[in-house]
């Protein structure tokens, strides 16, 4: 029996080429981040002014008016006790950033502000003057700019409103201005541990021959399936051109697994080559609601005490479309899929909830990301 073991695996590992699956060539720097270098996250409160008319409510969001009141104090602006800012071109805003490793006072960042309160949409705004903290209650850097929003969003007088993706978060590209840099562990450690982004006992392997075969037998070696440890220089100078010389290795990397990933703010859904399906039975139909509002005006009788009186109507109907129950066939390429899903009818806007029941069923074969 001990005998059996070692052939087993030799003949494991001489077919592994064939059972991990087609190789693809990508470089180092693309497949693994090091250990020591990482980003930190930021996060600062401040205000947006500018807006049109889609601001916080003083009354709702009393923090905001604190807020205002604190600034123009800090300008030299005392307002009076009494006083009742209107606010509704202001909003409170939070304010988050990442900061990448090794950056510099002076460098720029992009920013994400996204309201706190009651702001219909930050449209049009500017961010005022707003420091970025990190963890540890220090200042990293300052941000202020004019916001890029994606969204939109119209209302009527009557109550009616629509809304195009999200009015109320917005990005200001290269907005803050780093003032501190964070010390990284890169230079104090013997050894380079380089973490896969996407764990693979097959990617640790071949990463770890490919540096082996450069540089020498035993100069990495692959702890798991995530990490793998490198020999290198403890110079600083040395170690930089060191790295700059592995991270463009190119690497022969298995498939990645079948995924299938979700946007539920913007309705978006990406499907790589390897998702497949296995036959299932999907019932799709389509709900309409409509709903028309009106008024009735009762007018008193001539030379009466009556008063004139508006009573509102509302009319709602519901229309609940053909909901056929459709066989989803056998599909093993991605083609075969989204050909599958067509069959049915799926429309873009149902398309995440029938995956997600297509996954709940066990139909879906594919890891499904909701991000």
């Amino acid at each position: 029996m001990n005998r059996i073991i070692p052939v087993f695996l030799g003949l494991l590992l001489a077919l592994s080429p064939f059972v991990s699956g087609p190789a693809q060539a990508r470089r180092l720097m693309d497949l693994v981040d090091i250990q020591g270098v990482r980003t930190n996250q930021l996060i600062g409160y401040g205000l947006v002014v500018g807006l049109d008319g889609s601001g916080d409510k003083t009354r709702q969001t009393e923090f905001t008016g604190q807020s205002l009141t604190n600034m123009l104090r800090q300008l030299g602006i005392q307002l009076p006790e009494d006083a009742n800012p209107n606010l509704k071109n202001v909003a409170a805003v939070s304010v988050t950033a990442t900061l990448p490793a090794f950056a510099r006072p002076g460098q720029q960042i992009d920013i994400t502000v996204s309201s706190i309160g009651d702001a219909k949409s930050l449209n049009g705004g500017t961010l005022l003057l707003t420091p970025l903290k990190g963890v540890d209650g220090n200042v990293y850097a300052l941000a202020q700019g004019n916001l890029v929003v994606s969204g939109i969003s119209v209302s009527g007088g009557s109550g009616s409103e629509v809304t195009i993706n999200v009015p109320t978060v917005g990005r200001i590209p290269s907005g803050a201005v780093i003032e501190r840099s964070v010390a990284t562990s890169f230079n104090d450690t013997g050894n380079v541990v380089l973490h896969l982004r996407e764990p693979s006992f097959s990617n640790a392997r071949n990463l770890a021959r490919v540096i082996n075969e450069l540089l020498g037998p035993e100069t990495a070696v692959a702890n798991d399936g995530v990490s793998i440890s490198v020999a290198a220089p403890k110079d600083s100078h040395q170690r930089v051109s060191y790295m700059a010389m592995l991270e463009n290795l190119e690497v022969d990397t298995v498939r990645p697994p079948a995924r299938v990933v979700i946007n539920s703010r913007t309705g978006t859904v990406v499907m790589n080559e390897d998702v497949m399906v296995t036959p299932a039975a999907v019932s799709h139909g389509n709900l309409v609601v409509s709903i028309q509002e009106s008024s009735t005006v009762s007018q008193p009788g001539a030379f009466s005490p009556g008063q004139t009186v508006t009573t509102p109507e509302s009319n709602i109907q519901v229309q609940q479309g053909e909901g056929r129950l459709f066989t989803v066939p056998e599909s093993t390429s991605l083609q075969e899929v989204v050909n599958a899903l067509n069959s049915v009818g799926v429309t873009p806007a149902d398309l995440m909830a029938v995956l997600q029941a297509l996954k709940q069923a066990g139909s879906l074969k594919a890891e499904l990301v909701v991000i």
